[in-house]
Parts: C-alpha cells; sequence; structure tokens
C-alpha cells in the first residue's frame, strides 16, 4: 500500500521540525501489517532563511529518506496541489491521498467557495489519474486568525461545511473520501509555535485524526497509541 501526504506549510513543515509526516510514518510502522512505502515527488522542507523548500534538517535525522516523500508547499493551497496530484498520482501509483489543505487558499487566494470548488476538482484530477485512489481530507483547523478575525472565522466554518457536502457527494465505493475529525482537543496556545504551525504536541495531533480515520473506517493500522505521543 502505497500513502501520500498533501498539504500546505503545516505538512511540509520547516527545517528542524519533526512534522506530523514523520508522526505517521512512526504510527504505520508500529500498527501497519502488511508492507506499505511512503511515495511523493518532493522530500524537503522548507527553509525559512532561503524562503525555499531546501532543508532536509528533520529534527530525527534518522527519519529515512524514503519515507520523507510528500506532495506538499509552504504557501501551496488546493488550487495549486490541483494540477500536480495527477502527474504525482500516475509516477507514484499513491493508494491512499492523506490531505490537510484550505487554511491558506482562504487566508490568500480563495474564499470557500472557490476553495470547495478547488477540492473539487482536485478529486477529479486524482481520479483521472488513478480511478481507485482513497482520500482522507482533513478540515481547516484552530488557528490564530479564525480566533482574533470574525469574519475569516466564518469563512473557515463555511468552507468545513462545504467540505463535508463535498466529501459526501463525491465518495464512491470504488474511490472512497473520507473527513478526518475537526481536532476536538487543538489548543493554538499549546499545539502550535506561532498560533498556526503544529509544534511536536501539534503533529501528534493531526497525526492522530489520519490515523483514527484509517483504523476505523478501512482497518488500516490501528490506535494512535499515547506512547506514540513523546517528543
Amino acid at each position: 500500500m502505497r500513502f501520500m501526504f498533501v498539504g500546505d506549510s503545516m505538512t511540509i513543515g520547516r527545517a528542524g521540525d519533526f512534522t506530523w509526516r514523520y508522526r505517521m510514518w512512526q504510527h504505520l510502522n508500529s500498527t501497519f501489517g502488511g508492507p506499505y512505502r511512503i511515495v511523493g515527488p518532493r522530500c524537503t522542507l522548507y527553509d525559512t532563511h532561503a524562503d525555499a523548500p531546501t532543508s532536509h534538517a528533520y529534527a530525527d535525522a534518522g527519519f529515512p529518506e524514503h519515507a520523507r516523500r510528500h506532495l506538499a508547499g509552504w504557501g501551496e493551497g488546493w488550487q495549486h496541489m490541483a494540477p500536480l496530484v495527477g502527474p504525482a498520482l500516475a509516477d507514484t501509483g499513491a493508494d491512499v491521498l492523506l490531505v490537510s489543505l484550505g487554511l491558506i487558499d482562504l487566508g490568500f487566494y480563495t474564499d470557500a467557495e472557490q476553495t470547495a470548488a478547488n477540492v473539487r476538482g482536485f478529486v477529479a484530477e486524482a481520479r483521472a489519474a488513478r480511478p481507485g485512489v482513497r482520500m482522507v481530507l482533513l478540515p481547516v483547523i484552530p488557528n490564530s486568525r479564525a480566533e482574533e478575525d470574525a469574519p475569516f472565522a466564518a469563512e473557515v466554518a463555511r468552507f468545513n461545511e462545504l467540505l463535508a457536502k463535498a466529501v459526501a457527494d463525491l465518495t464512491t465505493d470504488a474511490s472512497p473520501i473520507l473527513l478526518a475529525a475537526r481536532p476536538e482537543a487543538y489548543d493554538i496556545r499549546r499545539d502550535t509555535y506561532d498560533g498556526t504551525h503544529p509544534n511536536a504536541s501539534g503533529e501528534h495531533r493531526l497525526a492522530g485524526e489520519f490515523a483514527a480515520v484509517l483504523h476505523q473506517a478501512w482497518g488500516i493500522g490501528g490506535p494512535y497509541r499515547a506512547a506514540e505521543r513523546q517528543p
């Protein structure tokens, strides 16, 4: 089974991060009974000094190169990933997409309706390349701008509603789509380093939401164990 992580700055991570991708790799290693691969066209972290995705400085230098693969970018959202996901799927043969996108879209590029339309475009492009691909989509999670800006918070809430509708409309038996839970206990003061990007505890919470869906809906892996929540 091949997994591909798709996301924005919260998924690519910056130099010095573990990333929630690393936490999922640990989880799959400990709970998934069959062979698997993590795939994707990219492998680096974002370097804030270079302002480019050029860093290989993961917090755990033992995170193997083959498990660092992803399709994520700092400042990239649904509209950026829609044209990239098809070629990435065709090249890697990914079976499951774990997708965390939306905040950057709403913050800089598109409103809730346009962003939801880009979600549907992403799904269409993914299926055109790999008709049987499975997807788990994460809603936009708590962030400092939504806490301070009521109109933006309303836009986030509206998008999350539209995302749930898109998942309900688009899921099929051949290519199921599931909606992960918005992490209920996620606290931007405890789980992020700047009000948006996850720190170690936030990474565990994000990985835990994806792990829960994979296990409960498809029997992939197991529960996200407390022992895995260590830094």
